[in-house]
């Protein structure tokens, strides 16, 4: 299937069915903009996890992980500049009081008016010249467009006054540039080095949709890389190429994905560049890599007092590093995974049978092998294999119902082999036990006979992660 001609609608149920992906707070009538990841969701989340650590801690040098708080000091908030600009440009339908964000509403009436690259008084008269309605009460009434803060505050005591306000995080990034000179000292490094974060974040913002794609509370994978200023412009161009085939790796196609150059630039950076995904409502993004300068580092150095510059060991020559961020969405990764990986496959038109799999990449599905025994009879047998196998894999074992339908089942979770074992596989008084099972691939749903002493390398060549 065609992504943009895949129902959203279809996606979130079997998201719901299946145990990836729960309404937050369901039984209370849920929190708007607010989403639990299931069994399987859980499981998926954290293969991307380890898929991102693999690549971009793991197998580069001189790359280090930190796991930063999420409350700080607010003066870190001030330094970033998000207390004083980390806002959207919001307006409120005067006939049903909705409140929309101004270049949300240009971009979903026209994606290729760019409203990044406006400012407030363009964003008005674009709305205004094109009279662009309420999505909510249709009608074009419009307040004015004024900025809210989008970091959510609390306090830290026992009263809530001022001096006590703390922020929840809105983003990782600055966790790695407060730990800059840490990991530099405690693990001598030298530039070029990288500091990765996997960690939640918190915005409040006022325009939901599209399931997951936009939520108050998500997770982000940070990765930040400290540079000499004139290496930046290179490591800038590399890291949106390496962003590109992390997510094809993952499974995600090249021709459903481009680079979209940002046309108004943060207060922060040199140059900015977003990887966008074809999801079926369209075109969203789900990587930021960002030319940063020296902006963050020497904001830090002069609001905390202390000394953030590095000083090359060959040259002797004292700077404040640049900074090359590149961030992933966790949770808009994950979505992604999921869009691409559905499919409905006509498998007799007469017969209207249809199977609904998704074709998730081994490395991600969060189920591997599915042990299914042909007869609750065989179940000791198959348990055996299942516990066996486990020791390596995410197992499942379904001994419930049809052996068509639990096929069926697993297709629609993404598990990329089912293994059967059946009567031959035990044998009884008259034949004896072949000590063989049949392991069925999801895609091509072939089947293969093969010894249960072969399963361990069988799955070893087939698992290439």
């Amino acid at each position: 299937m065609d992504n943009t001609s895949k129902s959203m609608d279809k996606i979130v149920a079997l998201c719901k069915n299946r145990g990836f992906i729960f309404a937050g707070s369901e039984i209370y009538g849920g929190l708007a903009n607010t989403w639990d990841y299931g069994p399987l969701g859980a499981r998926l989340k954290n293969n991307v996890k380890d898929a991102w650590r693999k690549r971009f801690i793991q197998e580069r040098h001189n790359s280090f992980e930190v796991d930063a708080d999420i409350l700080m000091n607010p003066r870190v908030w001030e330094a970033s500049g998000h207390v004083a600009s980390f806002s959207d440009p919001l307006l409120d339908c005067k006939e049903c009081k909705m409140r929309f964000r101004a270049d949300n509403l240009i971009d979903d009436f026209d994606p290729d008016a760019h409203a990044d690259g406006m400012t407030k008084t363009e964003m008005f008269d674009y709305i205004k010249a094109h009279s662009i309605p309420c999505p909510h009460c249709g009608k074009h009434n419009f307040t004015d467009i004024r900025e809210f803060n989008l970091m959510f505050q609390t306090f830290r005591g026992v009263t809530t006054d001022a001096k006590n306000v703390i922020y929840l995080r809105p983003e990782n990034a600055q966790g790695e540039y407060v730990n800059y000179g840490n990991v530099q000292r405690s693990m001598r490094a030298k530039l070029p080095f990288s500091i990765g974060q996997i960690g939640k974040a918190f915005r409040n913002e006022i325009t939901p949709g599209n399931f997951t794609f936009r939520t108050i509370e998500f997770e982000q994978m940070e990765f930040q890389t400290f540079c000499q200023p004139g290496q930046d412009g290179e490591l800038y161009d590399y890291f949106k190429e390496y962003g590109k085939r992390f997510f094809e790796d993952l499974g995600l196609p090249g021709d459903h994905l481009r680079f979209h150059d940002h046309e108004k630039l943060a207060h922060y950076a040199k140059a900015a560049c977003d990887i966008e995904f074809l999801f079926p409502f369209g075109w969203g993004e789900i990587n930021g890599t960002h030319n940063r300068t020296d902006f963050d580092l020497s904001r830090h150095e002069e609001y905390s007092g202390q000394q953030l510059k590095y000083t090359d060991p060959f040259t002797n020559e004292t700077f404040v590093p640049y900074i090359i961020e590149s961030t992933y969405g966790l949770d808009r990764t994950v979505l992604a995974l999921l869009c691409e990986a559905y499919d409905e496959e006509v498998l007799d038109e007469e017969k209207n049978d249809v199977r609904v799999v998704l074709h998730l990449n081994p490395a991600v599905a969060p189920i591997k092998i599915a042990v299914l025994p042909l007869s609750k009879k065989l179940s000791d047998k198959a348990m055996e294999i299942r516990d066996t196998l486990s020791k390596r894999y995410m197992c499942d074992f379904d001994d419930t119902g049809s052996i068509g339908k639990r096929y069926r089942r697993q297709d629609e979770i993404g598990t990329p082999y089912c293994v059967t074992v059946d009567f031959d596989t035990v044998g009884d008084d008259v034949k004896p036990a072949d000590n063989c099972v049949t392991v069925r691939e999801r895609d091509s749903m072939e089947q293969v006979r093969i010894p249960i002493s072969d399963l361990g390398s069988y799955f070893s060549d087939h698992f290439d992660f």
